[in-house]
């Protein structure tokens, strides 16, 4: 073309050239719903109604301008302009969305006037029962149920718009007595006491109040089985019940395998039943790193639609007719989806196969419609969809792990080479997908977990080909012929063996402390450097990325000061004090049900995240369960120097402390020692109390700790009236070494009517105090008397389940921070106030979580 000339006009018959559509066109819009969502699941509190509809006209307005603008825009160009409208429009839409739902979620919650209050509801049991065992030998069952009308068991006033529809229950019964037999789809009249939900949160533990929010969980309850009227069955689950056949296959699961265990295992990788695992199968499962295998995940349903895929592709081609009509390729892809989605309902439609489910859909739709997306995008899709059907994935841990799963086996692959022919090629790519997955997905399971197992690779060597292609595909063969269940069963313990052995190995599991945010960025990209297939050099960079999520510095107090953390544990004591360089925890919470506990559940993960790696001292106040019911899990767990107790010689505990070699110490008045310039000394029971036969919680040990700066705490274990006044007579007289005065309290009693004297209160006169309890606990704690006592004296009173965690440094003039506060999240229980709640305060028993059950759980 010669300069200055002007060049041709385009004549009018010329088609107009299509618009220009690049990676990041798509990519960016979808980016910004997932944003959009993101930022939602950060608040504290929800926008209100108005704001969430003004927000929705906005995103609509400006995704019609954005459109039109792209229609009349010149063909085969983007503006910025454009573009940033459409990622606002979708990010302000997908925003509105989320926050509707979660509207419409939060109304459906009990309100606090009708928590403990007996109500009679009808309705449909809606899951299968668990079978639940106490600590005296009674036993129950744990089921969800939609209700479809309650009333007030004593006016038979109507509370069908107060009382949520979807709620969890748990059904007691007396240790003579057999749990009521329950199928669900069956429609029963039971009379309730029911208790919003409500969980346990301590730092970086399991937020059980999400999961009951992600579950449309909106009240949990106990059925009151000697209440009249009696709890009536009023109709059998229909024929068409698939969840009644799904009972049916287990309860013939459980008759056909010899050991219940095993069975468990089958149940939960053919029906999704995975509270039918025992908790010490849980414990090898996740010391071995397959506890992803042992449950219906995303890898089961994509391996059982792949398999259908495969099998009607071979179908289909051997039609002529078929394949006219629709290809076998596409035939297959969409059977495989169907599968998968078949699948998912058998198992239950949790919320992992439904991911799972919806991701296959839109990457068969993508490639039904002729649309060959890098792989990038492909996965940004399917993540826009899952989000926006399940707008509280991004929370779950799950989530993440699947999808950087996927995306992880599909960069490495890279098509960089072609696969070897033959069985060789098969072993070799299949040991580089576990190499990559194993290590491409540690940093995230530090993130999450805080723990990597170490023998993680050579367990799921074995356990993923054994799973995946013997065992689920017997455990639902078996379905149909229930004799396939006999070599299932033989393969499971085949599995198990094998895995114990890789969880005797002393270094099986490493945990690690949080690292920062910053950390934990760098270490999930120093992760997927070292999978890609990208040049050495470039992977060699992804090994200092790392160093800081591998090798974490945990804060650690100051030498002279001191930390005190009171956990969330439920109805009990676990207080962990820390200086520099030592850590001594103040009992260790309640036994809720044999071989489940505060220790395994709660303190373990939480002192690894702290970076607590051992224990200077254990210290048992006194022998009832609620302080002692975790020791054992937590010296099995933790290595323990010394063991500070009031326990009678014979109690077990001593014993099996003594193996574990831990040196034992009765707690006695007069002791004291000195870490990093703390002084800790012990202000009760005297020598001579041990031989008065006085009952448990009169030999409560007492603590005091003081820092080099005058700073105090007394923790006073379940001290009662007689013992605070013989403490305030020693004081009196001048045989306490060390003053009550302390600026932090640990209530005694948990707050009961016979603790708290308020000469001990004067006494002592601390500014703040803890009170470690259960939420509608049934002893009552902490009793309204005794607040109004410690009100009287213009003390600060936290108690665990409005606070969480309490956590105080010496150092700090404030009191103390609450997780609660801390984190605080829009789905979070919100403690009402008191005029709010109805007569006297409610009282509701704590139920006991089932073995397998998720940690922090108290429903």
């Amino acid at each position: 073309m010669t300069v200055g000339r002007t060049p041709p006009s385009i004549p009018p018959s010329t088609p107009p050239a299509r618009l220009h559509f690049s990676a990041l066109h798509i990519a960016a819009p979808a980016l910004a719903c997932l944003v959009g969502l993101a930022v939602l699941q950060q608040l504290p509190a929800l926008p209100g109604w108005c704001l969430t509809m003004v927000l929705s006209g906005l995103g609509g307005v400006l995704l019609l301008g954005s459109l039109l603008g792209l229609r009349k825009s010149p063909p085969g160009v983007w503006t910025h302009g454009l573009l940033l409208c459409l990622c606002l429009a979708l990010g302000g839409l997908s925003f509105a969305q989320g926050a509707w739902r979660a509207h419409s979620r939060l109304d459906q919650s009990l309100p606090p006037a009708w928590e403990g209050r007996d109500v009679r509801v009808q309705g449909q049991v809606a899951s299968l029962p668990t079978v639940l065992q106490g600590m005296t030998g009674a036993g129950g069952l744990r089921f969800e149920f939609e209700i479809d009308s309650a009333h007030d068991a004593q006016t038979g006033e109507d509370l069908s718009r107060w009382v949520p529809p979807h709620i969890l229950l748990s059904w007691y019964v007396q240790a003579e007595e057999a749990p009521p037999k329950l199928m669900v789809g069956e429609r029963w009249q039971l009379q309730l006491r029911l208790k919003q939900a409500h969980g346990l949160v301590n730092p970086f533990g399991f937020d059980a109040e999400l999961w009951l929010f992600e579950q449309g969980v909106r009240a949990t309850g106990t059925v009151r089985s000697q209440a009249l009227p009696a709890p009536q069955r009023l109709a059998a689950a229909p024929w068409t019940s698939i969840d009644a056949w799904r009972q049916h296959l287990r309860d013939a699961l459980y008759e056909r395998v010899n050991q219940p265990a095993h069975a468990g295992i089958l149940a939960a990788l053919s029906l999704g039943d995975q509270a039918a695992i025992s908790k010490d199968d849980w414990a090898v499962f996740r010391l071995t790193g397959v506890a992803h295998l042992l449950s219906v995940s995303g890898l089961h349903v994509t391996m059982f639609a792949w398999g259908m895929q495969g099998l009607v592709a071979w179908l289909w081609r051997r039609s002529g007719r078929a394949c006219l009509v629709l290809p076998a390729v596409s035939a297959a892809r969409w059977a495989g989806v169907m599968a998968a989605g078949a699948y998912a309902l058998f198992s239950g439609w949790g919320v992992p196969a439904q991911r799972t489910v919806w991701m296959l859909a839109s990457l068969a739709l993508l490639r039904s419609l002729g649309v060959r997306w890098p792989w990038p995008l492909s996965l940004l899709l399917a993540a826009v969809i899952v989000t926006a059907i399940d707008p509280w994935a991004l929370c779950q841990a799950g989530f993440w792990l699947s999808f950087m799963a996927v995306g992880l086996l599909m960069a490495s692959g890279g098509g960089a080479q072609a696969p070897v022919p033959g069985w060789r090629g098969h072993i070799k790519a299949g040991l580089q997908s576990q190499w990559v997955a194993t290590l491409g997905l540690a940093p995230l399971s530090l993130v999450f977990f805080q723990q990597i197992s170490v023998v993680g690779l050579l367990a799921n060597l074995i356990a993923i080909p054994l799973v995946s292609f013997v065992v689920a595909p017997l455990a639902l063969a078996g379905a149909l012929t229930p004799v396939l269940w006999v070599p299932a069963d033989w393969a499971v313990s085949a599995l198990m063996a094998y895995l114990h052995a890789l969880a005797a190995w002393p270094w099986a599991v490493w945990s690690l402390a949080v690292a920062p945010v910053w950390a934990q960025l760098a270490g999930l990209l120093g992760g997927a450097l070292c999978v890609m297939p990208l040049p050495w050099q470039l992977r060699l960079l992804g090994l200092p990325l790392a160093l800081p999520l591998l090798w974490p510095a945990p804060w650690q107090p100051q030498a002279g000061e001191f930390e005190i953390m009171a956990a969330d544990i439920g109805q009990g004591n676990a207080v962990l004090v820390r200086t520099a360089h030592h850590q001594l925890l103040f009992d260790t919470g309640p036994q809720l049900a044999p071989g489940i506990d505060a220790g395994d559940r709660v303190l373990l993960p939480l002192l690894h995240a702290l970076g607590v790696n051992r224990l200077d001292v254990l210290m048992l106040s006194h022998r009832d369960s609620d302080h002692v019911g975790g020791a054992g899990s937590l010296m099995a767990g933790l290595p323990v120097e010394v063991l500070h107790s009031s326990l009678e010689p014979s109690n077990a505990l001593l014993a099996d402390a003594h193996r574990r070699g831990v040196h034992l110490r009765r707690c006695e008045q007069g002791q004291h020692w000195s870490w990093d310039g703390v002084q800790f000394e012990l202000l009760h029971p005297r020598p001579a109390h041990y031989e008065q036969g006085l009952k448990s919680n009169a030999m409560s040990c007492v603590l005091h700790v003081r820092s080099a700066s005058g700073a105090s705490a007394l923790l006073a274990g379940d001290l009662e009236a007689p013992q605070e006044s013989a403490l305030l007579a020693q004081l009196a007289a001048g045989q306490l070494r060390a003053p009550l005065r302390s600026q932090m309290l640990l209530v005694p009693h948990h707050g009961s009517k016979t603790s708290s004297s308020a000469a001990f209160l004067a006494a002592v006169a601390p500014q703040w105090a803890v009170v470690q309890a259960g939420y509608l606990n049934r002893f009552g704690h902490p009793a309204p008397s005794v607040l109004s006592r410690y009100q009287a004296q213009g003390i600060q009173v936290f108690d665990s389940p409005s606070c969480g965690a309490w956590q105080w440094r010496s150092q700090d003039p404030s009191p103390g921070l609450c997780q609660r506060a801390l984190a605080p999240h829009y789905w979070q229980w919100q403690a009402p106030t008191r005029s709010t709640r109805f007569g006297p305060e409610p009282r509701v028993e704590e139920p006991v979580p089932p073995a397998g059950e998720w940690p922090g759980f108290e429903p």
